[in-house]
Formats: C-alpha cells, sequence, structure tokens
C-alpha cells in the first residue's frame, strides 16, 4: 500500500503542510508506504491543451509533472493539502490538477494503458482557509469530488479547517485528529 501525499501550499511548514504530515502519519501507522510531494519545489506549467496527450497519455511539456504522473500511477491513495487563495486553489495545486488531462483519452475515459492502475485508486482533500468558515472551501473540494465522481475513483472525503497564521494549526486538535483519519482511511 502506497500513499501519496500531493502539498499545493508554497508556505512549507505552514497549516496545509502541517495536517498533510499528519495524514501521512495516519496512513504510516496503518502499514502504508508514505510520499510527499511540494508542488512548489518542481516546475510545473500550466496545460496548453494542445491535445496531444489525447491520443498517447504523455505531455509534450517538458517539465517534473511526466515524473508526477508516474507516481499518481504507483500509488493506491492520494491525498491533496491546500490553502484557499482568493477562494479557490492556488496556482501551483490548479496547474497539477489541469495537468491530469493527459491520463484521459479527447473522451475523458482513462488512458487504456492508465486505466489499469487509476481503478479503484482512493482520493482524498484537506483544505485551510483563513475564514473561520470553512465552508470558503468549498470551491476546491468541489473540483475533487468531481474529479473523483468523474473518473468513478474512490472519494475519501474532506478534512476542512480554518487557521491564518503559519502553524496556527497546531493547535486545532480536532482537525489534526481528522487528518490523520484521513490517512488512516487511505491505507486500508
Amino acid at each position: 500500500m502506497k500513499v501519496l501525499g500531493i502539498m499545493g501550499s508554497p508556505r512549507v511548514g505552514g497549516n496545509s503542510d502541517i495536517l498533510l504530515d499528519e495524514a501521512l502519519a495516519g496512513a504510516k501507522q496503518a502499514g502504508a508506504d508514505v510520499e510527499k510531494i511540494i508542488l512548489n519545489k518542481l516546475k510545473i506549467s500550466g496545460c496548453h491543451d494542445c491535445k496531444k496527450c489525447n491520443e498517447t497519455g504523455i505531455c509534450v511539456l517538458k517539465d517534473d509533472m511526466p515524473e508526477i504522473h508516474k507516481k499518481i500511477l504507483e500509488a493506491d491513495a492520494i491525498i491533496h493539502s491546500c490553502p484557499v487563495y482568493f477562494w479557490t486553489m492556488t496556482a501551483q495545486m490548479k496547474a497539477y490538477l489541469d495537468r491530469w488531462c493527459a491520463l484521459f483519452d479527447a473522451k475523458w475515459r482513462w488512458q487504456k494503458q492508465y486505466y489499469p492502475k487509476m481503478k479503484g485508486k482512493r482520493i482524498g482533500l484537506i483544505t485551510v482557509c483563513g475564514d473561520p468558515n470553512v465552508h470558503t472551501a468549498d470551491p476546491i473540494v468541489h473540483s475533487f469530488k468531481s474529479t473523483a465522481d468523474m473518473t468513478k475513483l474512490n472519494w475519501l472525503g474532506a478534512v476542512m479547517a480554518s487557521a491564518t497564521d503559519k502553524g496556527e494549526i497546531s493547535k486545532d486538535e480536532k482537525a489534526k485528529k481528522q487528518a490523520f483519519e484521513l490517512g488512516e482511511k487511505a491505507a486500508s
């Protein structure tokens, strides 16, 4: 069992990172091998909609995304963690998610070579917003849940938390427990 964590915040050590670490700790305790990718440390261009990947399943852009695609295919579960920036996901997470299109054919079906590795994969989400109303992150949840629904991935759910200052989430025992349990669920 392998659980991949995707960190969409540029703030290493920030609230999204702390909760992703909690989730990966839960997955590890449940027996999974875990790996974390920090998107801000990589070069990920936005999709050019050239449609060349529709035929081959391989993106023609020369950046770090093809290596992430390999890790997505190898993982049994993926947990994404992202703060809210202007009522949506960060630019880093959006570029990453848009580049999932290389995994699909022109009719938005899994590429034949990827389907066996994507079938049954689990996907979960952690969001953190500065607004006390955690539902400010609903647009992010909608994007990931809709992706899971369209692709028949197993939706593990979302942990939605509120914190503003870097590291503030460390004091939120409820959010840390929910993230840990999301990791355990990903590994089961």
